[in-house]
C-alpha cells in the first residue's frame, strides 16, 4: 500500500476496493474524501453480485468514502447521480457519445465503458457513509468474452491514458457535484441526471421476467426508480433489478 496523498492510497492488488474502504470504515480509520485506488482487483463487485473484471494496472478501479450526514436515507440514489455524471463529464472532454445507463453504467454509443457501485451505511434516518466504487476502461483493449459489450476510452481514441490523471480528474468532478448537493441544488442535478440517461425518450426493448415489451424512458422517480410509458401509453415504474434494457 501507498499514500501518496492525503485523500489518495494506492493498493498494489486487494480483492476489492470497495471491501478495503468499507473496512477503514468499520475500522473509524476512514476520512471523509479518501480515494482507494486499486491497480489489480481479484475479486472486483459489480452491480447485484456480479463480478467485475479487469486487466491489471489497464484500469481506473477506485472507491470514494464520503459521510454524507446531511442526506436522508431516501436521497441516497443522488450519489448515484452523481457519480454517473462526474465520470460522464470526463468522458465527454475525450469523446462523443457519452450517456448514463440506468441506474450508473456509462455507456459510449451502445457500449459500456463505465460501471459503479454504490454501497452504504445507515446511522438513524441519515446516511452515515457511502463508498462509490468506479470502474472504468481506459486503456484496455481486448476484454474476456463473458462481457457483453464492453468498450475502453482507449480503443475509442487511441490515445493510452494516465490511470492516477484520470482518477484526479474524475474525484474533482465528483466532489464539484457532491458540494452541489451540499449546497441543495438537487433539482439541478436530477435535471442533469435526466438529460444525460441512455435513449431517453426512444423507444426500446425491455425484459422484466420472461416479458419482454416496449417502452421508452419517462422520468427517475424519488427513490430512482425507473419510469417507463409503453406502446399503450401506460406508467410503469421498476426500481434496480427488476428491469433491463435488451440488446437489438
Amino acid at each position: 500500500m501507498d499514500k501518496t496523498a492525503e485523500h489518495l492510497i494506492i493498493l498494489h492488488e486487494t480483492d476489492s476496493s470497495n471491501n478495503y474502504a468499507i473496512q477503514l470504515i468499520r475500522d473509524n480509520r476512514a476520512v471523509h474524501g479518501t480515494v482507494i485506488m486499486a491497480l489489480c482487483q481479484n475479486a472486483g463487485k459489480g452491480q447485484r453480485g456480479k463480478e467485475w473484471i479487469s486487466e491489471p494496472n489497464m484500469n481506473l478501479l477506485a472507491s470514494i468514502i464520503v459521510f454524507p450526514n446531511f442526506m436522508a436515507v431516501s436521497e441516497q440514489f443522488y450519489l448515484s447521480k452523481i457519480a454517473s455524471l462526474a465520470v460522464r463529464e470526463f468522458l465527454m472532454q475525450e469523446t462523443t457519445g457519452v450517456s448514463v445507463k440506468w441506474p450508473n453504467d456509462i455507456y459510449c454509443g451502445d457500449n459500456k465503458i463505465c460501471g459503479i457501485l454504490i454501497e452504504n451505511m445507515v446511522q438513524g434516518d441519515s446516511l452515515f457513509a457511502s463508498v462509490i466504487g468506479i470502474g472504468l476502461n481506459l486503456n484496455q483493449v481486448e476484454f474476456n468474452r463473458k462481457l457483453p459489450n464492453p468498450v475502453s476510452l482507449k480503443s475509442i481514441t487511441g490515445k493510452s491514458y494516465s490511470i492516477i490523471e484520470v482518477l484526479e480528474a474524475v474525484r474533482q468532478i465528483f466532489f464539484k457535484l457532491y458540494g452541489r448537493l451540499e449546497e441543495g441544488f438537487f433539482k439541478e442535478v436530477d435535471e442533469n441526471y435526466l438529460a444525460a440517461l441512455y435513449r431517453r425518450s426512444e423507444w426500446s426493448t425491455f425484459r422484466e421476467g420472461e416479458r419482454i415489451f416496449e417502452a421508452r424512458v419517462k422520468n427517475i422517480g424519488c427513490y430512482g426508480q425507473l419510469i417507463t410509458e409503453d406502446r399503450n401509453g401506460r406508467i410503469s415504474e421498476y426500481m434496480f433489478g427488476e428491469i433491463e434494457f435488451v440488446n437489438t
